[in-house]
């Protein structure tokens, strides 16, 4: 069918994919471009990036989906308000003149002025639609279960189908104000973090808890025979959110919500120094009671999520699954399906609303085109390309640093793993930037993972974040059962590609990477082969040479609030601001001290 352009924006992690006759071509999260993390405006930086990597003008695009139907959006906000009996009057006010001042009626003349196309190339695609369709048909399976989960689509929440060919057919689901995403964000507030940023920060937080809290929480959802669920809404404000989306009934249940600006701790080491005794057994304390409230609320997620994903697969008989959604980026759960259930797990690297910019892109095509399915997608580096050497001089250059060191493409791997194994992080910039969350070795900090500080100095001088924060090992594929508990790697589409499951680190294995293996002895892995990032892997591999461990730390690069940086300006700059001792772009190396 030619081009056809994916847009998801007016939300949050607003993007753009272009695909070609099925084939994604080109990805990108407009906020890598535009610096401002969230971005919800219109990605025209995003679509730029799109056509100028396919080499067309706007002219040339068959058709443009949109990853949802924004009148039956409203339609559920009118219908959030008025079930919710004037409990927040101003909701519906604030809501309607913010959809009118930003023209959010009016999706698709947007689109056309923003582009130049005409309307009739524009179609809306519902949300949950969008999301199965982003995780069936990159997942190269003939036919799946599919499973998507989130916030809020236009009224559903979770919702659940089969995938057969190109057909997608939704068997089940269930709408606000049942809602396991939000149920999840609103423990996330809770706990003192910010809605749609800091649910991963509640899974890390967890690990250092025990789940005691389980029987106050657990009794809040009933479910459903063939995969539904409710929840009691005395405890949440999910219809027309407040500034906190839970209510008095929750803090008298689980006591005082956590003060974001409240030090976390668990161990002395963690505590800031200087700090009195008394102020110290307080803190260690709260701490953790918060981390036994992340556990619990960790624990009643993952039966939800299996309740609905065995569920789904028992109606269609296939153990081939497809996870979408944001709840879809729960990783402690996906290790779970995996390991317990058996299942053939797909989740699509950027399984949140960006990634709903594919979704409904392959959607279009699939209606229309009369097609069989295309390949599978198996790389996540869709995004911005590393430039030509003239251009990485040139910032370097402008950025006032300077270059230390060139290195042919056979002995760069070389030299790095030496500054990685004599203790050194080293910001590591290298090829098409990532599509999704994950930093999968093109925009990664790397060090050391048998170093037990590593994680202290990282956390602390780099990335200025909490304390209780994971690491995530990178790990060569032939090796990855030398380290960790987990099912044999099915192939490239596999979620441990991906960043996206929680494994086990075995015992023997743990005192030999300490860096990455979490307080509850776990690890979010990314398998790298020599196909799927050479560049990568052969790091790894001289790693193992000096060091005789297969594995790095790998953590996104960038700074605490900003987006993981994307061109080699960004990666300077970061490079200025943090602890990073050497930058590596292309070739090219950076050093604070100016020699290698």
């Amino acid at each position: 069918m030619g081009y056809i352009l994916g847009l998801s924006f007016d939300f949050h992690d607003s993007a753009a994919a272009l695909i070609k006759d099925g084939v994604v071509v080109a990805a990108g999260i407009e906020e890598r471009f535009s610096r401002k993390k969230h971005d919800s405006s219109f990605p025209r930086h995003a679509v730029e990036f799109c056509m100028q990597s396919a080499g067309i003008s706007s002219s040339s695009l068959q058709a443009i989906a949109y990853y949802e139907v924004p009148m039956l959006k409203f339609d559920r906000i009118l219908w959030c308000s008025e079930q919710a009996q004037g409990r927040n009057p101003e909701y519906l006010d604030k809501t309607i003149s913010s959809w009118l001042r930003y023209r959010k009626f009016e999706v698709i003349d947007r689109i056309s002025e923003e582009l130049g196309v005409a309307p009739e190339k524009i179609s809306y695609v519902d949300h949950h639609l969008s999301h199965m369709s982003a995780a069936f048909y990159c997942s190269g399976f003939d036919a799946a279960t599919i499973v998507t989960m989130d916030g809020v689509g236009e009224y559903e929440t979770t919702s659940w189908g089969i995938g057969n060919g190109t057909e997608i057919r939704k068997l089940g689901s269930v709408s606000l104000p049942n809602s396991i995403g939000l149920f999840y964000s609103a423990l996330t507030a809770f706990l003192g973090f910010e809605v749609n940023e800091g649910e991963y920060k509640v899974m890390g937080m967890g690990a250092f808890g025990e789940p005691i809290y389980y029987d106050l929480l657990r009794p809040m959802f009933r479910l459903e025979e063939g995969g539904g669920f409710s929840i009691e809404p005395m405890y949440f404000e999910f219809l027309t959110p407040k500034d906190l989306p839970f209510t008095d009934a929750l803090v008298e249940l689980l006591g005082r919500p956590r003060d974001p600006k409240q030090d976390f701790a668990t161990v002395v080491d963690d505590l800031p120094s200087g700090i009195a005794v008394h102020e110290a057994d307080a803190i260690l304390k709260t701490s953790k009671r918060y981390a036994d409230i992340a556990a619990s609320v960790q624990k009643v997620t993952e039966e939800v999520i299996f309740h609905v994903v065995d569920s789904a697969v028992q109606a269609t008989g296939i153990k081939e699954v497809c996870l979408a959604g944001g709840v879809a980026l729960n990783s402690l759960a996906n290790g779970r399906l995996i390991r317990e259930r058996g299942y053939s797990l797909y989740v699509h690297p950027a399984a949140g609303d960006s990634g709903s910019a594919i979704g409904a892109a392959l959607w279009r095509h699939y209606q229309e085109a009369g097609t069989p399915r295309s390949a599978p997608l198996t790389s996540a580096y869709l995004g911005s390309d590393c430039p030509l050497d003239e251009d990485i001089d040139r910032a370097i250059a402008d950025s006032g640093f300077q270059c230390c060191g060139i290195f042919a493409h056979d002995q760069l791997p070389l030299e790095i793993a030496r500054l990685l194994a004599e203790g050194n992080v080293v910001g590591w910039f290298q090829g098409n930037a990532e599509w999704g969350p994950r930093a999968l070795g093109n925009r990664s900090i790397l060090a050391d993972p048998t170093r037990a500080d590593m994680k202290k100095i990282v956390n602390e001088r780099i990335k200025f974040r909490e304390p209780f924060r994971p690491f995530a090992p990178a790990v060569l594929l032939e090796e990855v059962h030398n380290y960790f508990e987990c099912p044999a790697i099915r192939d490239r589409t596999s979620p441990e590609y991906f960043m996206l499951a929680v494994h086990h680190v075995l015992p023997s294995a743990r005192s030999k990477v300490p860096a990455i293996t979490h307080a509850d002895g776990t690890g979010r892995l990314q398998v790298v082969d020599a196909t799927s990032n050479p560049a990568f892997y052969s790091l790894l591999k001289a790693f193992r040479e000096l060091s005789g461990v297969a594995v790095l730390m790998n953590t996104s690069f960038n700074l605490k609030g900003e987006p993981i940086v994307d061109t080699p300006s960004d990666a300077l700059r970061t490079f200025s601001y943090s602890g990073l001792d050497y930058l590596v772009i292309g070739s090219r190396v950076v050093s604070k001290d100016f020699v290698i």
